[in-house]
């Protein structure tokens, strides 16, 4: 018998131990290498392969034209005369056009590679957010613990001074009110933290219902200490380098505009077969274009002057650009620097402070002097001041990652 229990309490701590090992433990570091599996990442990998698979035809030629039929044969049947002409045409355009236009090709998958790393630096901005965010809720729920077991030990206590007649049963009757409250406080946090995982399943192409732990320990960086230099945060960011790239790219289309400017060359060869006694003859001649006479330089010139506006543009979107970075990034610095205060403020004053409160309202209790909902505004006010100090903690952790997103620190 004893055997038996011994085998079944045994499969049941097995039981519980695979349980808990199913939850998987994701450190950021793990959540930022898994972003890649995006699929809006992935599909920029299809674009950009689309684009650099495009530039192999660059210097391809214009297909051959062949042609075959009559040729100057009379229309009357005597006397029957003329020629059976069979036809061919080349044209080979000006290399200086096809190397152009394969300069052109080249940069545009640079362009959309920038545009993926634009997007990836979003990703990685959400996924941080929300990790952080799941963190912050951890510790919230292991306050609710610790807020928790005051409350118990404080109804206990309460109960055991009831047998004697120094407590009244209403005031216990609120200590467990605000025990109970607690449970909707869990809820309403267990609730937050599944939507958090949900969104990082989502970043990371998993099973959204897919539940892992996180790394709760977090580390303060001294990002408003440190300075912004313009030259490295214009290499930094992708979006500044995507225009930049847009800018190289219009300068080969220009380019390729101005190489329109010169000749493409051809060949013309036929051979003439003879009716009756008509001799059979040939023909061969050469062929170039003249792209330089108004009616035909119109077009590329027209182009080339849009496309000098195109990077006049670009050129003062890059400014404006880098500008605002510059000033979002101040502006993270002075919203990061107020937090810490704040932060450190709670942690140094006010909690200590609340702190002191509710053990002086413990101890009157304890000494008959003081009573029950003192000692539960107490733990009341030590919980709040406490999820205060933790919202600021979310807030700077959110600074933080608002920083890294504008300098691109992924």
């Amino acid at each position: 018998m004893k055997t038996k229990e011994t085998i079944y309490l045994t499969l049941l701590c097995f039981a519980g131990l695979t349980a808990k090992a199913q939850v998987q433990y994701l450190p950021i570091d793990s959540v930022m290498a898994r972003i890649d599996l995006n699929p809006s990442l992935l599909s920029f990998d299809g674009k950009i392969s689309a684009e650099d698979a495009y530039v192999a035809g660059a210097r391809s030629l214009e297909a051959p034209k062949i042609s075959a039929g009559q040729y100057q044969v009379n229309y009357q049947p005597k006397p029957y005369a003329g020629w059976f002409m069979i036809y061919g045409e080349q044209t080979f355009t000006n290399p200086v056009k096809l190397r152009a236009k394969e300069d052109y090709l080249k940069g545009v998958s640079k362009v959309t590679a920038e545009d993926k790393n634009y997007l990836k630096n979003q990703l990685f901005a959400q996924a941080r957010s929300a990790y952080f965010d799941r963190v912050v809720l951890e510790k919230k729920l292991a306050l609710l613990k610790s807020t928790q077991g005051l409350l118990e030990y404080m109804i206990k206590d309460a109960n055991i001074k009831l047998t004697y007649g120094k407590e009244k049963l209403s005031n216990i009757y609120k200590a467990k009110a605000d025990l109970y409250q607690l449970d909707n406080t869990r809820e309403l946090l267990n609730n937050e933290i599944q939507q958090k995982n949900i969104m990082l399943n989502t970043l990371m192409n998993r099973d959204k219902r897919e539940a892992f732990s996180v790394d709760t320990n977090v580390v303060i960086r001294d990002y408003e200490t440190s300075l912004t230099d313009t030259s490295s945060l214009a290499t930094s960011r992708s979006d500044i380098r995507g225009i930049s790239r847009s800018i190289e790219l219009q300068q080969l289309n220009a380019k390729a505009e101005y190489s329109k400017r010169k000749p493409d060359f051809g060949i013309q060869a036929g051979h003439m077969i003879g009716f009756n006694n008509t001799p059979s003859q040939y023909t061969l001649m050469g062929v170039i274009t003249i792209p330089i006479v108004p009616w035909a330089s119109k077009g590329y010139k027209a182009n080339l002057k849009g496309i000098r506006y195109e990077q006049e543009a670009l050129a003062q979107k890059k400014v404006d650009v880098l500008n605002q970075a510059e000033g979002q990034i101040a502006a993270l610095k002075a919203d990061i620097s107020s937090r810490k205060r704040l932060l450190i403020n709670y942690r140094q004053n006010i909690i200590p402070a609340q702190q002191n409160s509710y053990k002086t309202a413990l101890l009157s209790y304890e000494q008959n002097t003081g009573d029950l909902p003192s000692v539960l505004n107490g733990i009341k006010d030590l919980q709040m001041v406490r999820m205060e100090a933790l919202d600021r903690l979310q807030e700077l952790l959110r600074l933080q990652v608002a920083y890294e997103k504008e300098n691109e620190k992924y």
